[in-house]
């Protein structure tokens, strides 16, 4: 019989690329995911049993242990707010006491690598839900692992992001600390080998790839992977972690929610101090990956269009999350809507590749200005703003990031929603339609705003006068765009 694994955090960056590899290793796999629907268009998800529920409910973490041989802990707050280590804490609590009843044989738990002494409050959150893990009597593993360099990673993206844009880089002083990077594929086999690990071993273990280095050389090191130049850094003892936050909010993708807890791990020497996990889990047979190598590996990814999951997928501090109620649930209610459509002689198939490719680089085709705008007034609020992209360029699935919206559904070829996750006083939607007609297709659009108290309200009436403009701009060059996109079905934008 195949061992069960359950992985938590599956929509997650790395839950999101382990829960295949361990199929493939031979493992039966139960995801646990709050949001099922976030699975809907991975390729793996028929090869995995997938269970709803919430890491803080013991009854739906008692049900997804039964029956499990090793649960993986892959869930963290990284853009928490408030006492997201209280949430974190009981949600290990939690999960503990239940593979602990189950009888589950191993947890294997991937935090962070730190130092002694006082830590961020991420960092120190992360070392506690650790040692409530290997306090609950299940044999665990638990891996601290170096800044994970990877296709779609929020630390990658935000040494890319920084180093493409600046040509001369005032940085704080911790880019002269020391950091040792992993490449995410030397994470995913630390995680898969801790499975086997002998039932005695209850621990933590520190891992790394073989580049110690400072994080200043991280970016210079990208640079020449980029085929850029190497960009001159000045450490500046001004920057404090805050500040360095709204600074990263502002010329990088990443938020400024996610950006603190990063920058916070940034403060310390971090590097393996000892390297014990030899003597459990063997290192790949062709050797760790190097960081100029691990970069180039990313780069390869982004640039076929193969980056698996991306920092992208993680849900938004703050943004609206409930679905778009049908039609005949608005009554009673305010809600605004802008509803427009056009017949076009462009087939469906020509007019759907459009509609799936929009955002990131082909952009919102209408009055780039207006958008460009309303996304740098989002990101001076912590919000994704419009450099958040997508992960592919050319495909969508449920879940997935498009700029500062998010896949809510998707019927391939005839529909898309997209629900905002931009800061306004209300909920917003897009809704894109496809219909075959006789002499081509009919496309629709509509937008969506259900306003918050009398804010929402002014702030529908004052970008009105703008709703014209771009929303037509949209429905007219979406489907000028569509026929002239190649007829042969299938063909890539």
């Amino acid at each position: 019989m195949p061992r069960k694994a359950l992985v938590t955090g599956a929509t997650g960056y790395i839950g999101g690329r382990l829960a295949p590899r361990l199929v493939s290793a031979g493992f039966d796999v139960r995801a646990f995911v709050r949001t099922p629907e976030k699975l809907d268009d991975v390729p793996w998800a028929g090869d995995v049993e997938i269970v709803q529920g919430d890491l803080t409910d013991a009854e739906a973490v008692r049900r997804a242990v039964s029956g499990v041989d090793v649960v993986y802990y892959l869930a963290h707050a990284m853009a928490g707010r408030g006492d997201f280590e209280k949430a974190e804490q009981e949600a290990a609590r939690i999960v503990a006491a239940e593979a602990a009843a189950a009888g589950v044989s191993r947890i294997v738990y991937l935090g962070g690598l730190h130092p002694d002494g006082e830590l961020s409050r991420h960092l120190e959150s992360r070392k506690r839900v650790g040692e409530i893990l290997l306090g609950s009597g299940v044999p665990t593993v638990a891996l601290q692992a170096g800044v994970v360099i990877g296709s779609g990673s929020a630390s990658f993206e935000m040494i890319r992001h920084l180093t493409d844009i600046l040509p001369y880089m005032p940085a704080p002083k911790w880019v002269r600390n020391f950091i040792q990077p992993i490449a995410v594929r030397d994470v995913l086999h630390y995680l898969i080998g801790s499975a086997d690990v002998d039932p005695s071993v209850n621990r933590t273990f520190d891992i790394g790839g073989p580049d110690v280095l400072r994080y200043g050389q991280m970016m210079n090191g990208y640079a020449l992977e980029a085929g850029l130049k190497q960009r001159p850094i000045a450490p500046l003892p001004v920057l404090t972690p805050w500040l360095a936050s709204q600074w990263v909010n502002l010329v990088t993708p990443i938020p400024r929610a996610l950006a603190v807890p990063i920058i916070a791990s940034l403060q310390y020497d971090c590097v393996v101090r000892e390297n014990d996990i030899v003597d459990v889990v063997p290192p790949p047979e062709e050797g760790l990956t190097g960081y100029r190598r691990a970069v180039r590996l990313a780069l390869g990814k982004m640039r076929d269009g193969e980056v698996e999951t991306s920092w992208q997928d993680s849900s938004v501090y703050g943004a609206p999350s409930d679905p778009l109620p049908s039609d005949p649930d608005w009554s009673g209610h305010t809600v605004y809507t802008d509803d427009r459509e056009i017949d076009t002689k462009a087939s469906p198939e020509q007019l759907w590749r459009v509609i799936e490719g929009i955002g990131g680089e082909n952009g919102w085709y209408s009055f780039p200005l207006a958008w460009a705008a309303r996304g740098w007034m989002d990101r001076l609020a912590g919000g994704v703003g419009l450099q958040r992209g997508r992960r592919s360029a050319t495909t969508l699935g449920t879940g997935d990031a498009v700029d500062w919206w998010r896949v809510e559904k998707i019927d391939r070829g005839r529909f898309l929603r997209l629900r905002a996750e931009f800061k306004a006083p209300g909920k917003g939607w897009l809704e894109m339609w496809v219909e075959e007609r006789p002499q081509g297709s009919h496309y629709r659009q509509r937008a969506v705003f259900f306003p918050t108290g009398l804010s929402g309200r002014l702030y529908w009436y004052s970008i009105l006068p703008f709703h014209g403009i771009i929303f037509s701009g949209m429905l007219n060059r979406i489907t000028a765009t569509a026929e002239t996109e190649p007829t042969t079905q299938g063909a890539q934008r």
